[in-house]
């Protein structure tokens, strides 16, 4: 029963995975420290998670041509790397007895300040917005994002896609969707190597882990072909959105209200859903009426 429960939770988060390009990690480490996981133990499942997830997410967004492969090479490349300096510092927070309140409150940081960046994005829609002009891609950005993207997510157990999405956005110009899918891309390099460094040093439950990516291939897919009913600022808007409910449940977890950080977390994701719903809805209709008009 208890990884029956862990796969629907594994297809959940990867709806969130396909939908906004940021691998499930970052909704995936905090709730299973709610569910009391130690962080290194979340961290380490998390990535296993983010693995499967993003192999399954790819593959509809190489359907949809929105994977840019070349800056998805030198975003994941660079970011490998840096999951080589993360893993021994992570040791070294455990070893002193501080992860448990320094990994939360890496969340609650990074978190806060995308949300508000994104949020900010979502308000303010810009002139010609489907087709803005993109910005140069500089190789010291895509390098310098991808390396800071890897460190968070060898620190934090996470994709590293919600850095790179809003940053690949902010930075190199592209569009939320092309970022979602290069994001994906340069993900599954990065988690690849930091779950590598983690495996090798502890041991997690890997029937846990094979739970949540069983639940997870299913979700992605349905995550990915959401992408089409929303409008780019539709999709930046509801990803700021979900920060702000993570950086939440995240501060809940740090006073010990780990039920309530839960409750808070299947609230949004239920006003998700509903709103996918309703939108899938609404389109099917408008086609219908098209194909019936004369």
């Amino acid at each position: 029963m208890e990884y029956i429960l862990f796969s629907i939770l594994g297809a959940l988060i990867s709806v969130f995975s396909g939908f906004f390009g940021v691998g499930g990690g970052f909704i995936l480490t905090p709730t299973l420290m709610l569910f009391g996981f130690s962080p290194v133990e979340a961290i380490t499942t998390s990535l296993l998670f983010s693995i499967g997830t993003s192999i399954s997410g790819i593959t509809a967004h190489i359907k949809m041509k929105n994977i840019l492969l070349k800056q998805g090479l030198i975003l994941g490349l660079s970011g490998m790397a840096a999951t080589q300096a993360a893993h021994p510092f992570v040791l070294f927070l455990e070893k002193r007895g501080w992860d448990d309140w320094a990994v939360p409150m890496f969340y609650i940081v990074l978190l806060s300040y995308f949300a508000l960046t994104m949020l900010k994005r979502g308000k303010k829609p810009r002139s010609g917005a489907d087709h803005p002009a993109e910005q140069s891609h500089s190789l010291i950005k895509m390098i310098s994002i991808g390396f800071f993207a890897g460190f968070v997510s060898t620190t934090l157990g996470v994709g590293g896609g919600f850095i790179m999405v809003p940053l690949s956005v902010a930075l190199l110009g592209l569009l939320p969707k092309k970022a979602v899918g290069t994001s994906l891309f340069a993900i599954l390099l990065i988690v690849s190597a930091g779950f590598l460094s983690y495996a090798s040093t502890i041991t997690i439950d890997y029937w846990t882990g094979f739970s949540l990516v069983a639940g997870g291939l299913v979700g992605s897919q349905f995550g990915a072909k959401l992408t089409s009913y929303f409008e780019n600022e539709e999709i930046t808007y509801m990803l700021g959105a979900l920060y702000m409910a993570t950086v939440a449940s995240v501060i809940l977890k740090l006073v010990n209200l780990n039920y309530a950080g839960l409750v808070l977390m299947t609230i949004f994701v239920g006003g998700f859903l509903v709103r996918s719903i309703v939108k899938m809805k609404l389109a099917n209709a408008r086609n219908n009426a098209k194909k019936e008009r004369p």
